[in-house]
């Protein structure tokens, strides 16, 4: 008898405990629909866009990828270094990431046949948290045509000087003299043994290997229509960190080359006013960028500020030029408190290039424009 009531009693204590577990699932997955709703109406407009079949998207490669020892299936990772916009607005944010893997790769081969790589890309992983499955592509191989095209040419241009030394050497070795009296024989022999060697050269003659590096740009064509949300504005605002009484606002933003002919200098114009209790000096000032690297202003640009002191009720104005590995990175112009070793004051330079004027943006464009070449130098040891 007890044990049949220890029984009833513990049969009704599960069965409450199974409701109050099914209750606790069917509220917290309540919770988290409504939190979603919320977060959708946050960060988008409630409009679509459509990405299209044959647009192009530009990244850049987290990771060497290399023709010679990169094969097919590995994985990497690029970022979208500017916002991709459709007619309603931003639908893929920069800073986003695309997973791809190696579809197919080639090293040079001899016939001045070069190395390749095509890569593919699966899905988009935006900032906020969001996979978008896309199918994209990108190679590095020339249409078999222009590819038959640049060999030939190049190997006619290998027979051609190989005829004209050719030519040369038996002018100096058996004389004009003799070239007339064999009514040119000579020089046409030695041309023509010129011209072998030549092609013997082009025959041997070893393609260029594929080299893509961290940085550097690629262009992906996406192969498939995907609609996307439209994002909002104050959305894709980056954080800031703002200290009381001072004011710093980025009026210009240029890209501009180094003496090599890099583009890898960003020069700011900026106003700063100093109503706070700290005071600091323009190589206080830095860029500091979303990994986390810190660039201090180069001694080359404008140093007008550079030299300058803030102090309390100082206002000024002027240009600061920084050095950094890739202008299309996301960075935060910041003035570091030195007796504390911390930044002051964080001023994000995405959120003041929105509002630099459109002929600025299109010189900073054709700036950054630069032919793509993805192969490895050539290497005198390698026959």
């Amino acid at each position: 008898m007890r044990r049949g009531i220890a029984l009833f009693i513990l049969s009704i204590f599960l069965m409450q405990n199974a409701v109050l577990a099914a209750g606790d699932v069917f509220s917290g997955h309540a919770e988290y629909d409504d939190e979603y709703t919320e977060l959708d109406k946050k960060l988008f407009t409630g409009k679509t866009e459509m990405l299209e079949k044959r647009d192009t998207i530009e990244m850049t490669v987290s990771q060497v990828l290399d023709g010679s020892f990169s094969f097919e299936g590995d994985e990497f990772f690029a970022e979208i270094t500017s916002d991709v916009y459709g007619n309603k607005g931003v639908i893929i944010p920069k800073g986003s990431l695309a997973h791809g893997f190696i579809k197919d790769s080639g090293e040079a081969k001899r016939l001045g046949r070069d190395g390749y790589l095509d890569l593919s890309f699966d899905k988009l992983i935006t900032p906020d948290g969001r996979e978008i499955p896309i199918e994209g592509k990108m190679s590095t191989k020339l249409h078999p045509v222009k590819a038959a095209a640049k060999i030939a040419a190049t190997d006619i241009g290998y027979t051609a000087a190989g005829g004209v030394i050719g030519g040369l050497f038996a002018a100096q070795a058996l004389g004009i003299e003799a070239a007339i009296a064999s009514n040119g024989y000579t020089l046409a022999g030695g041309a023509a043994v010129g011209g072998a060697i030549g092609l013997g050269m082009s025959l041997y003659r070893k393609g260029k290997n594929v080299l893509i590096s961290p940085g550097d740009e690629i262009r992906v064509k996406i192969m498939s229509d995907v609609e996307l949300p439209v994002y909002r504005e104050e959305a894709l605002v980056q954080k800031e960190q703002l200290y009381p009484g001072l004011d710093i606002r980025i009026a210009n933003i240029l890209y501009e080359k180094d003496p090599f002919g890099e583009v890898n200098t960003i020069t700011l114009s900026v106003c700063i006013s100093n109503m706070s209790d700290k005071s600091f000096a323009g190589m206080d000032l830095a860029l500091v960028s979303d990994y986390n690297t810190v660039y201090n202003p180069s001694i080359f640009g404008d140093t007008k500020l550079l030299f300058s002191q803030f102090k309390p009720g100082d206002r000024k104005a002027g240009k600061i030029s920084f050095s950094v590995d890739n202008v299309k990175h996301s960075f935060w112009l910041v003035v570091n408190d030195r007796t504390k070793n911390k930044p002051l004051t964080k001023i994000s330079l995405d959120n003041a290039y929105k509002h630099v004027s459109q002929d600025v943006k299109k010189r900073n464009d054709k700036v950054k424009q630069k032919k793509k070449n993805y192969y490895k130098e050539d290497d005198v040891f390698d026959i």
